[in-house]
């Protein structure tokens, strides 16, 4: 699937179909603007695409940085592996890796040092893991709200029980308790976990009103029992001592879809990790407030495009 530049998404984009190992199409991006002085690689969250991000992309892109982007299989403009495109399903978060395996061999060279990687909520799960195993590319990774654990982290066992129960019956394609097609983004702004801003909620429901095949609805069985499984292996102690690259992590204070303080957690165990927490801000800070959102785009910029994560203008906790 092509971009949709009616989404308002900065010009110059260098659009490529990737394949990765196991055959899946995916679609990615890169923007490329002369003299870069490095570039971010925008790993987004789940039923996040790449035209939903154009505001940030053209904000890094004015910061004379190179964007480099991809829709994740199941989602945006990749491949979908079930008949309901709408269910997003994977049965394992190491097949995402494959999806970054061909992003990285196919659109990361010759973008421009230093790689500063972005991970949101599900896309930052997916970079720490990478970076868990020794094969992370980046030289920084930056990651907002990322998904170490859900909101109310405590799941009752029988819950879990029941999607490991359900899956290993062969169910894992349907989807979860309590979840349906309906994409995320097209219910009413009143209520809505994601941002607090009106204006850019209601932009992202009118690019998925124009273009109804990028949308995504609830996970399936199989997608929360995979991201169960892989958050069971965040709350491990020794998990984030175990990662080298300089992390910036980016909490939100009124987070209701992970859980904030098991962020500040694992922030805390990491080698080389500091944290801001931006009280006031949902789930999605680069979609909030402009006083949020300038918090945040404050706190990538020191850390970024300064030295090291131990010269960054943070403490370990620092709340603004």
């Amino acid at each position: 699937m092509a971009l949709f530049p009616d989404a308002s998404l900065p010009p110059g984009a260098q659009e490529r179909e990737l394949v990765a190992l196991d055959g899946v199409r995916l679609r990615a991006a890169r923007w490329m603007p002369p003299q870069a002085r490095g570039t971010v690689v925008l790993l987004g969250g789940r039923t996040e695409f790449i035209e939903k991000y154009a505001e940030t992309i053209a904000d890094f892109l004015a910061r004379g940085l190179a964007v480099a982007t991809l829709d994740w299989r199941g989602q945006g403009g990749s491949e979908r592996q079930l008949g309901d495109r709408f269910k997003g399903h994977i049965d394992d978060f190491s097949l995402y890796e494959r999806d970054f395996v061909a992003f990285a061999r196919d659109v990361l060279p010759g973008c421009p040092r230093p790689w500063i990687g972005l991970g949101h909520s599900m896309g930052g799960a997916i970079a720490l893991r990478i970076a868990h195993e020794g094969r992370c590319p980046f030289d920084r990774l930056a990651l907002t709200s990322p998904m170490i654990a859900l909101y109310g982290h405590a799941e009752p066992r029988w819950a879990r029980r029941l999607v490991e129960a359900l899956d290993a019956l062969g169910l894992g394609g349907l989807y979860a308790p309590g979840g349906g097609g309906r994409p995320y983004g097209l219910s009413p702004f009143e209520g809505n976990v994601l941002t607090s801003d009106p204006v850019r909620y209601a932009r992202l429901g009118q690019i998925l009103r124009a273009h109804p095949a990028l949308g995504l609805g609830g996970p399936t069985i199989g997608w929360v029992h995979a991201a169960l499984r892989l958050m069971r292996e965040f709350a491990e102690p020794d998990y984030p001592r175990a990662i080298a690259t300089p992390i910036l992590v980016i909490a939100s204070g009124a987070d209701r879809v992970v859980d904030t303080r098991s962020v500040e957690r694992f922030a805390a165990r990491l080698r080389a990790g500091s944290l801001i927490v931006i009280d006031g801000a949902r789930h999605e800070v680069m979609f909030e407030r402009d006083e949020l959102r300038d918090l945040f785009f404050k706190a990538f910029d020191a850390f970024a495009l300064g030295a090291t994560t131990a010269e960054a203008a943070f403490t370990l906790p620092y709340r603004a």
